[in-house]
C-alpha cells in the first residue's frame, strides 16, 4: 500500500505504565484521515478466574526490563505489511477490578485489517510479552501467573 507505514514506523505508542491507561490518548495517537476503521480492545480485571476458589480482588503485574521493546516489536510484527497504525500499553503494579491492564487501538484503511491486527497483537501479548501477575483472591490466596496466563 503507498504512502502507508509499516513496521516500527507503524507503532504510535507502545508502553510499559504504572499509570492507569488512557483509551483516547491510544485512539488520538492512531488519528489518520488515511484510515476508515479504528478497532480498540480494553482487557480489564474481572472478580473472577476458572482457577480462583474464590472471588479475585486484584491483580499485580511487573514486567521485565526489556517488556517495551519487546511489547514494540509484537506490535511492528502484528501490523506487517497491512499499513496499520497502532497504539498499544500494558500496565503494570497493582490493579483492581475493573481497571484496565491492556489498552490497544489500531487504525487501518478497511476493518478486516483493523480486527486482524488488533486480534494478532493481544494475542501474542498473551504468549509472548514479559509481563507477569500475582491474582490476588478475597480469601488472601495469591498465585503467580507467567507469560500465557
Amino acid at each position: 500500500m503507498s504512502g502507508f507505514e509499516s513496521g516500527a514506523g507503524a507503532v504510535r505508542l507502545a508502553a510499559i505504565s504504572g499509570a492507569a491507561l488512557d483509551l483516547d490518548a491510544h485512539l488520538r495517537a492512531v488519528d489518520d484521515p488515511r484510515m476508515g476503521a479504528v478497532t480498540t480492545f480494553v482487557g480489564r480485571v474481572r472478580d473472577h478466574d476458572p482457577d480462583a476458589a474464590e472471588a479475585v480482588v486484584a491483580l499485580e503485574y511487573s514486567a521485565h526490563p526489556d517488556a517495551p521493546a519487546t511489547l514494540a516489536r509484537l506490535a511492528a510484527e502484528a501490523v506487517g505489511s497491512s499499513g496499520a497504525l497502532v497504539a498499544v500499553s500494558h500496565r503494570v503494579g497493582t490493579l483492581a477490578v475493573g481497571d484496565a491492564a491492556v489498552v490497544i487501538a489500531v487504525a487501518a484503511a478497511h476493518r478486516a485489517e483493523a480486527f486482524e491486527v488488533c486480534r494478532t497483537l493481544i494475542e501474542t501479548i498473551k504468549t509472548g510479552l514479559p509481563v507477569w501477575k500475582r491474582q490476588l483472591e478475597a480469601d488472601g490466596t495469591a498465585t503467580w501467573l507467567g507469560l500465557g496466563g
